[in-house]
């Protein structure tokens, strides 16, 4: 078993747990690989008997790993689609972040975790990722996102005005700050701030969720993960911000928009004892006693 350890940002903390981590991984024979600007954080964790290699950027990771350890929250998830790309390699979320609805696993459940991957016994959850037809090469080849696609108007008070169509049909012309177009797994993130429902993480769906909508009849809509959504943005301004996840770029109006399901997966890697259903209720606080 190769495994990557992959974070943006380690505290010391977190220092013990990932003394525990690295001496598990050492006893079941698996090979280390870190991620090469992640060293410097946790370097000092390291015994001077456990050896490891490095991951650079520019790698391919189905050369190097069979599985990643993604330290941190949800947003450092996003930052690894880069590395991951379409290799299917998945990837445990080790929660030192914030939120974290990917990164469901807790520091204190981390041991536990590993040594059920160790033993085989953990499930691989597909989670659908959303494209646009990159013509221009704007995002240099990494042209899909895992939460969302982001059509906003710029750092002004001006609105955009967003003509969506579906399959050639159109949907709506968004008078708004913008619109969402979101994974199931993003409907937890941006699309929630702003009003969208909750979808389930296998759901064969897309979310379009405007943003501040001028007209407030307007409501967010879910789509088939099959269609085919085209995006014609219009008004005073002459480009807009066209946003992958956390990724964002200033593209001129004139671009037309085209977005659809990418035709691979990021795999995540999902423990026997934890669902979805468990993780919003926990992280939203569902269910918690109001009168206390």
């Amino acid at each position: 078993m190769r495994v990557v350890l992959y974070g943006k940002a380690f505290g010391s903390d977190y220092d013990e747990l990932m003394r525990d981590l690295l001496r598990l991984l050492k006893e079941s024979s698996a090979e280390i690989v870190v991620y090469e600007p992640f060293l410097k954080d946790i370097k000092h964790c390291f015994d001077a008997d456990v050896e490891y290699s490095f991951l650079k950027e520019s790698d391919d990771i189905r050369d190097k790993a069979d599985m990643m350890f993604s330290f941190g929250g949800d947003g450092t998830i996003l930052d690894s689609l880069p590395i991951i790309r379409d290799s299917g390699v998945p990837v445990l979320g080790i929660n030192t972040g914030n939120l974290g609805f990917l990164s469901s696993v807790s520091p204190k459940e981390t041991c536990e975790a590993v040594r059920n991957i160790i033993e085989g016994n953990y499930e691989i959850e597909q989670r659908s990722l959303i494209k646009i037809n990159d013509k221009n090469n704007i995002f240099g080849g990494i042209n899909y996102a895992l939460n969302e696609i982001s059509i906003c108007r710029k750092d002004n008070g001006s609105l955009v005005v967003v003509n969506v169509f579906i399959d050639d049909m159109l949907l709506n012309t968004y008078w708004a700050d913008g619109i969402i177009l979101a994974t199931p797994t993003g409907s937890t993130a941006y699309s929630m701030s702003v009003g969208g429902p909750i979808m389930t993480p296998n759901a064969d769906s897309f979310l379009i969720t405007p943003i501040a909508a001028h007209n407030l009849s307007v409501r967010p809509v879910v789509i088939p993960n099959k269609s085919k959504v085209k995006i014609k943005v219009d008004g005073r301004c002459d480009s807009f911000a066209l946003g992958l996840d956390s990724r964002i770029m200033l593209v001129d109006k004139s671009l037309e928009i085209e977005v659809e399901k990418a035709d691979f997966c990021f795999n995540m890697i999902k423990m026997p004892n934890k669902n979805f259903f468990e993780t919003i209720r926990k992280k939203l606080m569902w269910g918690n006693d109001w009168r206390n």
